[in-house]
């Protein structure tokens, strides 16, 4: 069935207006409850404590605001990680992933970049991945000056995270750059072209309902026939694009996850391509686990730490625990 025919399995939350008037409701709450989420994320994993800086990047889209975190390390200029928040494409959640920053840069070596991205309704496909590949470009072009190896460049994100990190490493195979050396997808968002009250999970209740999910796809991509393209739909049946010499991947879904089946439809794509590091299912795990579970945040991020350092130093192949 093609995503035309399913539009019927929609609600009213799929309708553009009230999608785009319910996405500013939930930005205007993120943003009243900002400081208070920001400081919650700065009390977890206190062991990471971190060397931060802010960093304003040139883009098309203005300067972007990034937050720099710094490895302790004498040595040769470190590689660098750009993380992608998630949020739906509309929520600004780039504060929340300050712990797990904090974690990849003291464990992977890596200099890590927190960017902020440009949000739906405000800006609807393609701004997010353009804005998202302008931000890597950046990173790879001027490392020297800021103090990582441009050339050693990792990218990762937690659901529309995910997304954007998966539609960059796609653009880059498609326009010769930046070299990724690898592309982590977190709980990712990769199959628009089934309506989320279309998606299951095992479990009664998840916590990405489908009235939310309505909302962020119809803020982000309005029209459905839109929503199979390769940037945003890279699970898709109808994508079948020859991916040969695409970003080595890391893809990681979590059990209860209303996303996890099309993370694993893509992870076999990626795997047929000769591009697939690892697949894992995290046990017990609903969607956005990691922004309240200490010990899961923990132990996943460590092992997408391991997997950026054996990237950046040249090994692509899978890591055992």
């Amino acid at each position: 069935m093609g995503a035309l025919a399913r539009v019927g399995f929609m609600s009213i939350f799929s309708a553009r207006p009230v999608a785009a008037g319910v996405a500013r409701l939930m930005q205007l709450g993120v943003r009243l409850g900002s400081a208070r989420s920001s400081e919650r994320a700065r009390m977890r994993l206190p062991e990471y404590s971190g060397r931060t800086e802010s960093l304003q990047i040139p883009t098309s889209f203005g300067l972007t605001t990034a937050t720099v975190y710094r490895p302790e390390t004498n040595g040769p200029l470190p590689a660098v990680h750009l993380n992608l928040h998630g949020g739906g494409y509309v929520l600004d959640l780039t504060s929340m992933d300050d712990p797990a920053c904090r974690l990849l840069a003291a464990t992977s070596g890596s200099v890590v970049v927190n960017a902020e991205y440009v949000l739906a309704p405000q800006h609807r496909f393609p701004d997010p991945p353009d804005h998202a590949y302008e931000i890597a470009s950046w990173l790879a072009a001027h490392g020297a000056e800021h103090g990582w190896d441009g050339s050693r460049l990792t990218i990762g994100g937690q659901s529309a995270g995910g997304a954007l990190a998966a539609a960059v490493a796609r653009m880059a195979l498609e326009r010769g750059g930046p070299a990724l050396s690898l592309q982590v997808l977190h709980y990712p968002v990769l199959d628009l072209t089934v309506p989320a009250r279309s998606k299951r999970s095992v479990i009664r209740r998840p916590k990405l309902r489908p009235w939310m999910g309505e909302v962020f796809d119809s803020s982000y991509v309005p029209d459905p026939a839109q929503r199979a393209d390769r940037l945003v739909s890279p699970a898709a049946a109808g994508d079948i694009a020859d991916l040969d010499g695409i970003a080595p991947a890391v893809v990681i879904a979590a059990e209860f996850d209303i996303l996890a089946a099309e993370a694993g439809r893509y992870a076999d794509r990626l795997a047929g391509a000769g591009a697939l590091v690892e697949f894992r299912t995290i046990a017990g795990a609903d969607h956005g686990y990691d922004l309240d579970d200490d010990a899961r945040c923990r132990e996943v991020y460590t092992l997408i730490a391991r997997h950026i350092r054996h990237a950046a130093a040249g090994q692509a192949d899978g890591i055992a625990d």
